[in-house]
């Protein structure tokens, strides 16, 4: 029994399921739909692999790889400062576009207009480094054998290893510190947390920062295992809504889930329906659980 299109299915979920993290938080806090957040995956992506082409000549030669990964320390350097980058652009493309609109427009106007945003920023994208694919590293990986036809490398299990390590660390944030009650709070109702004292825009900030990064950190692990590209994001966006929408709007473990789902069911309708369907399957889904339980699998009625 080969159980290999299950394996890969896991593992593209995982990343959409990290991407489907930063998509719930910013849409309970803030209230509508970011279609530019699938760019933030692209910039993040993009980002990483010019700032670790910069760092190459920096740093010492022993820091180009860490066996038996294909990267280095000099990939995960530039990893984590475009985290940091794509998430001041999310709060920059804040402040200077939707935090207007949301004093004097209505919902619709914010979504129309990251629509704009993220056609701006693909674009912007295409002429700094074309449409041609690129690739974090040409070095070739021995798979392992884990039984039942079904193989991996060790870049596919540090995508699973940091996906889990960055969705408990946003579990924690939220349900132990004082940031992650604020942000819950504002989440319930953003009037009433005002009144109680709470800094909703240092919240709206935060929000912004962690969902950029998060973005960021997906497209970065995508590109790791596959390849990158400026229209990555935009194919990612809808697998991202409907995995959060699964999961629950407002829940961490319940997006990650989802996204788990997504490509599992994504991966299983390649073999049973063919490739050219693999799109379409997002979509089904997100319709599915709109119909059958709007509120998601942990989502809770407001």
């Amino acid at each position: 029994m080969n159980l290999q299109f299950l394996a890969d299915g896991f593992i593209a979920g995982a990343t959409i399921g990290l991407g489907a993290v930063g998509v719930t938080l910013t849409y309970s806090i803030l209230r509508f739909s970011n279609f530019a957040h699938g760019e933030y995956v692209s910039w993040g992506a993009y980002l990483a692999l010019s700032l670790a082409g910069l760092l190459a000549g920096w740093l010492p030669s022993w820091a180009d790889a860490i066996e038996p990964l294909s990267i280095g320390l000099n990939f995960i350097l530039a990893s984590l400062i475009a985290l940091v980058l794509t998430g001041l652009m999310a709060w920059l493309i804040d402040r200077l576009l939707f935090a207007k609109l949301r004093q004097h427009g209505s919902t619709i106007t914010l979504v129309m207009a990251s629509f704009g945003a993220s056609m701006a920023l693909r674009a912007l994208l295409e002429v700094i480094y074309s449409t041609r694919p690129a690739y974090y590293s040409h070095e070739l990986q021995i798979a392992m054998d884990l039984g039942y036809g079904v193989r991996v490398t060790a870049d596919q299990l540090l995508l699973l290893a940091v996906t889990a390590i960055l969705v408990l660390a946003i579990y924690l944030l939220l349900v132990h510190t004082s940031m992650g009650r604020q942000m819950r709070a504002v989440s319930e109702n953003p009037t009433l947390a005002r009144i109680m004292g709470v800094d909703v825009d240092n919240v709206v900030r935060v929000t912004w920062w962690i969902g950029g990064a998060l973005a960021a950190a997906s497209g970065v692990l995508i590109g790791l295992v596959v390849q990158i590209r400026p229209g990555m994001g935009a194919d990612l966006l809808l697998p991202l809504f409907a995995a959060a929408i699964l999961g629950g709007i407002g829940s961490v473990p319940g997006a990650l889930l989802g996204g788990l789902l997504v490509g599992l069911t994504e991966a299983v309708a390649v073999p049973v329906a063919g490739a050219q369907w693999r799109a379409g399957v997002s979509f089904a889904v997100l319709m599915a659980v709109l119909l059958l339980r709007p509120t998601g699998l942990f989502g809770a009625r407001r």
